[in-house]
């Protein structure tokens, strides 16, 4: 058997003065950029503060939306670019950025196909929230999709031998004639450096673990758990400021509706589960929402109970699509029977109510009919396969749709909508492309269809320089 693949950060003691392009963030985004500049003939560097590499990318466990993909096809489902456009603006309030959001759209299948040409194959599909095909494509192992996808392109930063250093952290973005060419950092054991570089990428996440700064934008989501890795704090978003840039939809800020926190740590529950069947209950077993409503109409559903939380309620052939669920069981979030008497017993619930619930949700998905809350995806199987599951869930701080100002050749704007020289930017950091509400599956999306452009336009702007 092949040995596991570990990933060994550079040493810092061969971090250089200079490079073409510093990367700041190990995400996917900050990944896939370095991959395509390194491709392009580029020597990138890729900066991470945290001493774990991969960002909330490693907690992303649905999958990939894309449209008009072989994927698809393969599937049998017929998609366009068009109805991906469509869904994606209206789920977003219609408040996308057109600009963004054409260019995300009609890139998703290139992306897919530009993975696959690495050996990074995401060739199994699901449907998440908000959507009414399936366009979520992951791996045919049905792994979290986070995960998957930072040790693959680890795999790729690795062969490439693109130096990746963990515990630096970048302090400020430095200037010369009003075009940024490098970085100071602050590293691991106190010291201070300057690099120059031609151009800096911004991949730095969002701030959904900034609970300051989420409170100062919505005081209304103070005291809420969030989903994010300690390292999202919004580090880019000051950074850009400093040099100019604008920020955009600061106060759109998304709340994952399934997030359990009973435990220290807050898992998020992935829309996946919801995807192949789950349905949603409350404290006294009844359903109350179409649970593949978009994201912000779930969580307001749940919020609108009197006890502000819920239960995901799936049984044994849901499990099985969904590898994660093992993960969830094995720390503890996960509650089970026999039957759904034993199950509602584990739950606090009526197990009369419980059963009749679930009752009526097999006969909606016989029918193809759900006449109590229209829902019309994710109903391809019954819950009639023992044993039987609940997660107990509440919403979480999820995902901040507000960022620095883009345009889709990733150039950082001012608010003249001036690009700023040697500033790119892509992934959770942009703000923009999601308007007031963002799609299950779009923001893995986003890493890799913006990671590949911002490698490319590095490659375009240092080679225009010359």
């Amino acid at each position: 058997m092949a040995a596991k693949f570990q990933f060994q950060p550079s040493a810092l003691t061969t971090l250089a003065e200079r490079y073409d392009v510093v990367i700041i963030g190990s995400g996917s985004a900050g990944l896939v950029s370095a991959v395509q500049a390194h491709e392009l003939g580029l020597k990138p560097v890729i900066l991470e503060k945290m001493p774990k590499i991969g960002g909330n990318t490693t907690r992303a466990s649905s999958g990939m939306n894309a449209a008009e993909t072989q994927v698809q096809l393969a599937h049998h489902v017929v998609d366009s670019f068009g109805a991906f456009y469509h869904e994606t603006f209206v789920g977003g309030g219609r408040k996308n950025n057109p600009d963004l959001l054409e260019y995300f759209t009609t890139h998703g299948a290139l992306a897919i196909d530009w993975l696959a040409a690495h050996g990074i194959n995401l060739d199994a599909l699901t449907i998440t929230g908000g959507m009414t095909v399936p366009r979520t494509h992951r791996p045919s192992s049905l792994a979290p999709v986070g995960g998957f996808l930072v040790t693959e392109l680890l795999k790729q930063v690795a062969a490439a031998n693109i130096p990746l250093f963990t515990g630096v952290t970048v302090q400020r973005l430095r200037e010369t004639n009003g075009r940024v060419d490098g970085v100071t950092v602050a590293l691991s054991d106190g010291q201070q450096r300057e690099i120059t570089a031609g151009s800096v990428v911004l991949a730095t996440g969002g701030f959904g673990a900034n609970r300051a700064l989420i409170t100062k934008c919505r005081p209304d989501l103070a005291g809420y758990q969030t989903t994010n890795q300690p390292g999202a704090t919004g580090d880019g978003l000051s950074l850009a400021a400093a040099v100019g840039a604008e920020l955009v939809d600061m106060t759109e800020i998304q709340v994952h509706p399934t997030v359990q926190q009973d435990t220290d740590h807050a898992y998020l529950i992935g829309e996946a589960v919801r995807g192949e069947g789950a349905v949603l209950v409350d404290h006294a077993g009844h359903r109350f929402v179409n649970e593949l409503d978009t994201r912000k109409n779930v969580t307001a559903a749940i919020d609108g109970l009197t006890t502000r939380h819920a239960w995901l309620v799936f049984d044994q052939a849901v499990r099985e699509q969904v590898p994660a669920v093992a993960f969830y069981d094995h720390v503890g979030l996960v509650e089970s029977g026999a039957t759904l008497a034993d199950l509602a017993a584990q739950m606090g619930v009526s197990a009369a109510t419980l059963t009749t619930t679930v009752d009526d949700w097999n006969q909606a998905v016989a029918a193809q009919n759900d006449t109590d809350f229209g829902r019309t995806t994710g109903m391809q199987r019954s819950l009639t396969t023992g044993p039987f599951y609940a997660i107990h869930i509440a919403p979480a701080v999820h995902y901040t749709m507000g960022g620095v100002r883009t345009n889709s050749l990733t150039q950082v704007l001012t608010p003249a909508e001036r690009p700023i020289a040697g500033l790119f930017a892509a992934g959770e950091v942009v703000g923009g492309l999601h308007g007031n509400n963002r799609i299950g599956g779009n923001s893995i999306a986003e890493t890799v269809i913006f990671g590949r452009q911002a490698g490319q336009q590095v490659y375009r702007y240092l080679q225009q320089k010359q």
